[in-house]
């Protein structure tokens, strides 16, 4: 039977072929509904906390330069954490450390409002800075897991959700703005993050990823036919990650840099796009959140299309189409004289950007398996996060508008590795013993990878090579 027809079949949940060995259809369906309201979580607190900076930088009396500075915080507190919890996740599984990370991350966005200082600030926001970091490995790692398992390339739907999640906070947070202190307001995000955590915990514990004995298959890859999931549960303990070869390492990193660019581009205008509404072109404080919102938004949109863009364009006209949108849409949004002009080029910029972070990291998951996923992701966020310290200070040195033009660079950069990545394949079947791969699914994993050719050829050659 071909293969494509087998992975069909799996996909549908038919004899023969089912997902994981044999598990309900419906049953990863669950898991996924559960994992995607972690994202969406995720997406809507940091979105609260996110249009509040204006009012605790006045709060605290901060300069941009002490505001970049508190601001690293986030980003020291998460890089550090991203170091430590792919252990985590491999000791105690993915599932647990989310629903753990996801209840300190609620419980520390009340912190920030209750300082009166930019070093108390800073302080607090390394906590924050930890449960984040924590929260986004431990989740991209379920996520990563559940792919596998149902053999679909739905990695861009979480990441759909996290927009979708931040498009709602920010929303919100425009909202009251003008009625809510900073410190009512995410008293009342804390209190819903632990709702949801409570509700959502007890499924994302109970469902656990099936999986069979056999070698680990290539995330965000159709694994080879018959092959399902190595891992126990959720990527759970007892499994020590597989040595990779350097020219793999390097590749990971190319697509972790990747990730990185467009990333710097996310927490950039995540912390700084409302501040440049209202400071440098005189909008609202509702209409400076909006920024955002509207950011948030087209990414979504972005995100929700990213499938069918890919089986259309395949990958490699994806990341560099995508980059260089992202790119004149940032010089517009930084440059422009009226708000107006501005939030059509944050929108223009979430278009952009919205899907070469996960095929970023889907590409790396595909070169060397969870390993690859767990680097790209933290260079990826470890862009996001060291994005506004850096706005900050270019902001003190030139103004916000020149900073923010460092998002435009920064993209472009992406579309032309991703170009220079164009050829770039998975180790060769006759390594696949070094790298745990079964031969045939290196096969396909070496297809998929060529960047520019479209999935639907792809297909074609998986059904002919069955």
């Amino acid at each position: 039977m071909p293969n494509l027809n087998k992975l069909r079949t799996a996909i549908s949940g038919g004899h023969g072929g089912d997902p994981a060995d044999g598990a309900p259809l419906s049953s990863l369906t669950r898991l996924r509904i559960t994992l995607t309201v972690f994202f969406a979580l995720d997406g809507f607190l940091f979105a609260g906390w996110v249009v509040r900076i204006p009012a605790i930088k006045q709060q605290t009396g901060a300069s941009a330069s002490d505001l970049g500075l508190a601001l690293l915080g986030v980003s020291a507190g998460a890089v550090v954490t991203m170091m430590f919890t792919g252990r985590m996740c491999r000791r105690f599984g993915s599932h647990p450390v989310t629903v753990v990370s996801s209840a300190l991350l609620a419980l520390s966005i009340a912190l920030p409002a209750q300082t009166h200082s930019a070093p108390a600030l800073g302080l607090v926001l390394l906590v924050f800075g930890a449960a984040y970091g924590s929260l986004n490995v431990s989740m991209n790692s379920a996520a990563v897991d559940l792919v596998a398992a149902m053999r679909r390339p739905v990695m861009s739907s979480f990441h759909a959700a996290f927009s979708l999640g931040g498009m709602v906070g920010a929303g919100l947070g425009g909202l009251v703005a003008g009625g809510l202190s900073p410190s009512a307001h995410l008293l009342a995000l804390t209190g819903v993050g632990l709702v949801v955590t409570a509700l959502a915990g007890p499924s994302l514990l109970r469902h656990t990823v099936p999986t069979a004995p056999g070698p680990d298959p290539a995330p965000g890859a159709a694994p080879a036919p018959g092959a399902a999931p190595a891992r126990a549960k959720d990527g759970a303990e007892g499994k020590a990650p597989r040595r990779l070869d350097r020219r793999t390492r390097r590749l990971v990193v190319l697509f972790g840099v990747i990730a990185l660019c467009t990333a710097y581009g996310e927490g950039a205008l995540a912390d700084w796009g409302a501040l440049h509404l209202a400071q440098d072109l005189d909008a609202g404080a509702g209409l400076a959140a909006a920024g955002y919102s509207l950011f948030a938004l087209a990414m979504t949109v972005g995100r929700l299309s990213g499938t069918a863009l890919l089986e259309r364009l395949g990958q490699t006209r994806t990341l560099v189409a995508g980059g260089a949108v992202a790119a004149l849409g940032m010089l517009l949004g930084a440059l422009a004289p009226t708000t107006w002009l501005a939030l059509l080029g944050f929108a223009v910029t979430g278009l952009g950007l919205a899907n070469i972070f996960p095929v970023a990291v889907a590409r790396a998951g595909a070169l060397a398996g969870p390993s690859g996923v767990a680097a790209a992701s933290t260079l990826g966020y470890g862009g996001m996060l060291l994005g506004p310290p850096a706005i900050g200070f270019l902001a003190d040195w030139f103004s916000l508008p020149v900073a923010l033009t460092t998002v435009a660079l920064l993209a472009a950069a992406a579309a032309l590795i991703a170009y220079s990545a164009r050829n770039v394949s998975a180790p060769e079947p006759t390594s696949a013993a070094r790298t745990g791969v079964p031969a045939e699914g290196a096969r396909e994993v070496a297809t998929e990878i060529r960047a520019d050719v479209p999935a639907d050829a792809t297909a074609r050659t998986a059904h002919q090579e069955g």
